[in-house]
Order: structure tokens, then sequence, then C-alpha cells
């Protein structure tokens, strides 16, 4: 079983908000998983192809339709942040 403590930090991980009764169900699940994952990892896989995606890579295309793009002004209208003819946004990366 994982601590609250545990599920709450993969949670804010994944971004997710959990309720008090889902953290208790995750606490008891997330172990389960995580032993048949590694029940997964003993199986010998030597011999099991590669899987692709089954797409046809000749594929028919459209034709390219020139179309009109959008002014500065009209991207930017509904941007809830803007400078300078950008967008401002979060900071992704943190500055060293």
């Amino acid at each position: 079983m994982l601590t609250k403590e545990e599920v709450i930090k993969v949670a804010k991980l994944a971004k997710i908000q959990l309720t008090e009764e889902e953290i208790e169900v995750f606490s008891k699940q997330l172990p389960q998983i995580l032993d048949f994952i590694e029940k997964l990892n003993e199986l010998n896989t030597e011999e099991v192809p590669p899987f692709y995606e089954l797409i046809e890579a000749n594929a028919p295309l459209r034709e390219d339709i020139p179309q009109k793009g959008l002014t500065n002004e009209e991207a930017l209208s509904n941007a809830p942040q803007k400078e300078n003819g950008f967008f401002v946004v979060p900071r992704v990366v943190k500055a060293e």
C-alpha cells in the first residue's frame, strides 16, 4: 500500500486532482498495478517482432488549397495576455 503522500505526489505529477476517497482507493490499487507491470517485464519478448503502426505509406493526399491566414491582430484578439505582438505564456523551462 502506498502512503497518502506518495499518491498525492503521483497525482500532482499527472496534474490530476483527487478526492480523499480516490486517494484511499489509489493507495491500494497503484501497488497492484506496479506489480502487474513488473510481471510483464519478466516476459521473454526476444522473438516477438516490434509492432509498427499499420498506416499505408502511400496514402492519397489532397491538394493543398491556399487560404488566407489570420493577421497578427486577429490571432491575438482572444489572447488572455499579449505583449509586443506575441502571446505571453507561463515559463515551462526553469532558468538556470
